[in-house]
């Protein structure tokens, strides 16, 4: 079992290097330095708080939803950094491409991911329709996170999975 679990990191690796190394370019730098900033807590909590408090309905309750699946989805992420305390990817390996003040706490799951997912599943289920802009942008700022040499895969995956799942939960036990 510990040599799958070797050959798995080892491809893991491999993937990482490629976003991080290989698609490093000045169009993307740019973009994705600022376009990561959209799974950070200031811009989660902001635009999920403005659009419940300022929208109407049905937008308000899905803005309720949001706030309430960020809140909840933060505890398995927290919860999972103390059990798994994974070092980040540009401490691990050599030569990773990271910009100005990279994070230093654990790597595993990705917060970012998480935040974006639990912020934008909830508007998803809400008006389906809205799937085209509101994935693509989540899945951007997971990639980013990656890109920018703060998270392996994994770490974007797992913060995906547990963002969607708060989402989701939040959803259908809303009352």
């Amino acid at each position: 079992m510990s040599r799958f679990f070797v050959r798995l990191q080892a491809f893991e690796q491999k993937i990482f290097m490629w976003i991080n190394g290989r698609l490093h370019n000045r169009f993307l730098n740019f973009r994705l330095y600022y376009l990561t900033h959209m799974g950070g807590a200031t811009f989660t909590i902001a635009v999920s708080l403005l659009i419940a408090l300022f929208a109407p309905e049905p937008w308000k309750q899905a803005g309720y939803m949001a706030c309430a699946a960020l809140a909840i989805s933060h505890i398995p992420v927290a919860a999972a950094k103390k059990l798994y305390p994974r070092i980040r990817p540009y401490l691990a390996m050599p030569g990773t491409n990271t910009f100005r003040n990279p994070l230093s706490d654990h790597s595993f799951p990705s917060g970012h991911t998480t935040a974006i997912f639990s912020v934008t599943v909830p508007f998803m289920m809400i008006a389906p329709g809205l799937t085209i802009a509101l994935l693509p942008i989540a899945s951007i700022v997971g990639f980013s996170r990656i890109y920018l040499g703060l998270h392996y895969p994994s770490d974007v995956l797992a913060g995906a999975v547990i963002g969607t799942s708060v989402a989701f939960g939040t959803v259908a036990f809303w009352p």
